[in-house]
């Protein structure tokens, strides 16, 4: 076995200081989009004009559905990207927190497991002849 018990408890509460420590996160992508508005006299509406953007979105799920949000200033960008990144090492600490858990499952089976001796065989008697 690669780690003790000890080692691997030591570990996980470590794991679990990290939990602790995690600042403001959210699931989620962002993702520029570029475009044409709804104005029809808009320049982007003009042949051979720029459309509007790029303009950052921050998409997520919410129950299942797909939720976007603008982001209006390049300081909400970088918070929501803060705040992905925070949430990627929240799912890596989750991925580790279960690895060492199941090695501690592992670790303690081990150790209750009876140490399995031979059993004696038991000599069968000698045929008797058959009687006449």
């Amino acid at each position: 076995m690669p780690d003790s018990l000890p080692e691997l408890e030591s570990r996980r509460t470590e794991l679990v200081r990290q939990f602790a420590r995690l600042g403001d996160l959210r699931s989620g992508s962002i993702s520029d989009t570029s475009g044409r508005c709804g104005k029809p006299n808009c320049h982007c509406h003009q042949p051979g004009q720029p459309v509007h953007g790029p303009n950052p979105r921050l998409t997520y799920k919410v129950q299942g559905k797909t939720v976007t949000e603008s982001l209006p200033s390049h300081a909400a960008q970088k918070k929501a990207e803060r705040e992905i990144a925070e949430f990627r090492r929240f799912e890596q600490l989750i991925r580790d927190f279960i690895a060492v858990n199941a090695l501690i499952c592992q670790t303690r089976f081990a150790a209750e497991q009876p140490v399995r001796q031979e059993k004696k065989r038991r000599r069968r008697p000698a045929k008797r002849p058959p009687s006449s």
